[in-house]
């Protein structure tokens, strides 16, 4: 394939033209954006599904959605210690240790995300109460969070095989498992959410089953959609992957070193993360008095703003597979270069994003909610933070490039400052003035300036004139 011979000649020490380092980013970020907007479509297919049964039951799922992401990027983070240290070796020609450092991330992730699950599962009766649930929607929010937790395994193995394939360079096929589990989780929640019911069909009546669990089928369908993907991902990285399949002879074995290695680059990734998830949690807090009808608008509108923010975070796994393979490859030339085209294309293609989202935002609400309402105050939501998608895109794409240097300690840093004593102050003083409306604003403020942080950061960094990665 054709990114597999660029990245050849990125690790060779080949020069690459400006034309080829920019279909390089292209090649490698396009299938990551397009395995990312699967991901925003799930969320869709969850939402509209459940949103047809009702503002409560929209609640129920919007509630516990800070809580969900906090255990996806848990397992992330997990992933990210390994699967870095897979691109640094891949780019260093060192297939052998790459899949060793799999294998030591398969072990240890199981182990990690079976305490996540438990942890999960034991405060999942709790967390609604905690966030200032109404008693109209803590039954079915604990329930999904719950159900949800138990099918953290899947949901760190399937980050964590994917994370391998991408950084070995290849981008398709994790792309391509993340479009079937949206089509699976389709099919599934079909059937666990809804009960059974009597259709017509070419004039002829036809009984459909169905489970009838509600939210706790929606958590069902996408835990079994999951499940397809991860046993995909995991035999396309043990069996058939060229670098990272399993070799007879080559027994599982542990190297403190890198496993140290993975925690260095892993655990200021599960602080970030954390301290991010902290702030929503605490956000979620701010606005779950506002009621179910604000509650919910603000569940849809994060899930349609993922339009914008999710394709930045498939560059940022393309800067993490090419950052990683350069700094593997001892390639401090195109380092700088490629850490700028990649800063400016996720900027261009979030700003893209935000303009379609601000003109059809109320044809994509309305595939969400049919609540007056609710799809009002989403749409109005939606059209205030479309302005500052750009200046995330930096923010996110920065991250990924300095991940794949395995430098992450600043990253967390920022946004411990940013969430913490910008956005949450903010959003208590505006959000007293102006309701969720006014919360939103305080997020366009802090989100400035983390961009504006993150800018500051990479060029800082390129202005150095020492002999390190960028």
């Amino acid at each position: 394939m054709r990114e597999n011979r660029l990245l050849a000649q990125l690790r060779e020490g080949g020069r690459l033209t400006f034309p080829d380092q920019l279909r390089l980013i292209v090649q490698l970020s396009v299938p990551a954006i397009m395995a990312q907007l699967s991901s925003v479509v799930m969320q869709y297919i969850d939402a509209s599904m459940v949103g047809a049964l009702g503002k409560q039951a929209a609640a129920s799922v919007g509630l516990m959605a800070s809580s969900t992401w906090f255990l996806n990027n848990m397992c992330l983070a997990t992933a990210t210690g390994f699967y870095v240290q897979v691109a640094q070796y891949i780019g260093a020609g060192k297939e052998m240790e790459a899949r060793r450092v799999t294998g030591q991330g398969l072990a240890c992730g199981i182990g990690i995300s079976l305490a996540l699950a438990l942890t999960g599962v034991l405060l999942s009766p709790h967390l609604p109460r905690l966030y200032g649930g109404n008693a109209d929607i803590t039954g079915g929010a604990s329930a999904y969070f719950r159900i949800y937790a138990m099918a953290v395994p899947l949901i760190l193995l399937n980050n964590l095989a994917g994370g391998a394939l991408q950084s070995s360079g290849n981008m398709v096929i994790p792309s391509i498992l993340h479009v079937v589990m949206c089509v699976l989780d389709v099919i599934f929640n079909f059937f666990f959410i809804f009960p059974a019911r009597t259709v017509s069909l070419a004039g002829s009546a036809v009984t459909l089953p169905g489970a009838g669990l509600g939210v706790a089928g929606a958590a069902i369908g996408t835990a079994l959609a999951i499940a397809c993907s991860a046993t995909a991902m995991l035999y396309f990285l043990l069996v058939r992957s060229p670098a990272l399949h399993i070799r007879s002879g080559e027994a599982l074995t542990f190297r403190r070193e890198e496993l140290t290695r993975a925690v260095r680059i892993g655990l200021p990734v599960a602080v970030e993360r954390g301290v991010i998830n902290g702030a929503q949690i605490a956000g979620t807090r701010i606005i779950a008095p506002l009621g179910t009808v604000a509650i919910a608008a603000n569940s849809f509108a994060i899930t349609a703003e993922g339009i914008c923010y999710l394709p930045g975070y498939g560059v940022a796994a393309a800067a993490i597979t090419l950052i990683g393979q350069s700094v593997g490859a001892k390639r401090r030339d195109m380092e700088k270069k490629l850490g700028w085209m990649l800063t400016f294309f996720g900027m261009a293609v979030m700003g893209a994003g935000a303009a379609l989202v601000y003109v059809f935002a109320p044809q994509m609400i309305s595939l969400l909610t049919r609540e007056e309402e609710v799809h009002a105050l989403a749409v109005d939501l939606l059209r205030i933070v479309a302005f500052v998608e750009p200046m995330f895109g930096a923010s996110i794409v920065i991250a990924g490039i300095f991940r794949g240097a395995g430098r992450t300690v600043v990253s967390s840093l920022i946004n411990l400052f940013s969430m913490w004593l910008i956005r949450l102050p903010l959003m208590l003083l505006m959000a007293g003035k102006w309701g969720l409306k006014g919360a939103w604003y305080a997020m366009v403020i802090e989100l400035t300036i983390r961009g504006i942080l993150f800018l500051a950061w990479l060029y800082g960094n390129g202005r150095k004139a020492e002999a390190e990665a960028i």
